[in-house]
């Protein structure tokens, strides 16, 4: 097998996230020798982090200028470290970050590039990808001849690496491995990074590490059995289940386009939260959905949902029928107002 570079990108706390662990997962699962780039302010505490991988390498491009995701940035440190490495193939999360960079550095180093893979094994010797195509209604197998071909794996596919039994040194690995240099000088950049805004956790809605996804339709802003419109009262619902399960917010395409047809509307609601046809795929261990209609784009939206289940009134509802793992016949105000409680 082909020798691989694993390319890292560091967080606000000198870490590697989980996209990045899941990353080093399917790079180790690849067989050939692994070397690990890392780029970031500082990066010696996330080579120890993963200091019992195996590892034949680790390469890193550290300074401040690297700290912060940019283009010019981040495609200067990945270059040096692809040229560095001089691997065939080269890995990375599909983070926005490395997304942005990526490819262009394919470019200038006359090579390929591949995106939104969801897993590069090796077949017969060679490394192939899967990825879907077609809003998830295909499945495609690609191989390259063109070297060196970057792959940009998308989070949630695998499990993580992880040191779990690998404390002290295992199997003779260091504890904290020797980190090469590699040396770039930081390009011009005509941006400045001045800080974050970041909603308050509590008004967080797309929580993609969440164990749950919560997918609200159309149905929480129509005429009610009492025929009236609660959309207040099902925000507070929805917004009430999302702090205390922790969940995701989902909503579907004709929730989300309500705002520009004068009806009533969900505020939490906005086209980021859309699953489905035209949507986002998420990938979350449990799905609940509510108030919603329509058998295609819940089925494309929710093809990666393990367990799914729904509340509806209507028991014929195409989504209901075969594609629900378990469906409650019953009103979501209900429902939710029940569950609420006893979430306490």
């Amino acid at each position: 097998m082909e020798n691989v570079l694993l390319l890292a990108h560091t967080e606000a706390d000198g870490s590697l996230a989980k996209a990045g662990l899941e990353a080093l997962a399917t790079a180790l699962g690849l067989g050939g020798a692994l070397t690990v780039g890392l780029v970031g302010a500082a990066t010696q505490a996330a080579a120890g982090q993963i200091a019992g991988c195996g590892a034949a390498r680790f390469l890193a491009v550290t300074g401040d200028a690297f700290g912060q995701p940019r283009y010019t940035t981040d495609a200067a440190a990945a270059e040096a470290l692809c040229r560095a490495a001089d691997c065939p193939i080269v890995l990375a999360a599909g983070t926005s970050r490395w997304a942005r960079a990526l490819p262009g550095v394919a470019y200038r180093l006359s090579g390929r590039v591949d995106t939104h893979a969801t897993s590069l094994t090796s077949a017969n010797g060679a490394p192939a990808v899967t990825r879907w195509f077609y809003r998830q209604r295909m499945e495609a197998v690609l191989s390259r001849t063109q070297r060196p071909w970057v792959v940009l794996l998308d989070p949630g596919c695998v499990a993580p690496w992880s040191s779990a039994g690998l404390a002290g040194g295992p199997r003779g690995y260091p504890a904290c491995p020797t980190v090469e240099a590699v040396s770039v000088e930081p390009p011009a950049t005509r941006t400045t990074v001045t800080g974050y805004q970041a909603p308050k956790a509590d008004e967080q809605t797309i929580r993609p590490d969440a164990k749950v996804l919560l997918v609200a339709g159309a149905g929480w802003t129509k005429k009610q059995a009492d025929g009236a419109v609660h959309a207040a009262e099902a925000e507070q619902l929805i917004l009430g289940f999302l702090r205390k399960a922790q969940a995701s917010l989902g909503g579907s395409k004709s929730v989300v386009d309500l705002t520009g047809e004068g009806e009533a509307v969900l505020h939490c609601m906005t086209h980021m939260n859309q699953v489905g046809q035209t949507g986002s795929t998420p990938r979350h261990a449990k799905g609940l959905s509510t108030c919603c209609h329509g058998e295609e784009p819940h089925v494309v939206g929710w093809r990666f949902v393990n367990q799914r289940r729904a509340i509806n009134l209507d028991a014929g509802c195409g989504w209901a029928r075969g594609k629900a793992d378990v469906l409650y016949v019953a009103d979501a105000f209900e429902v939710m107002r029940h569950v609420n409680a006893l979430l306490g």
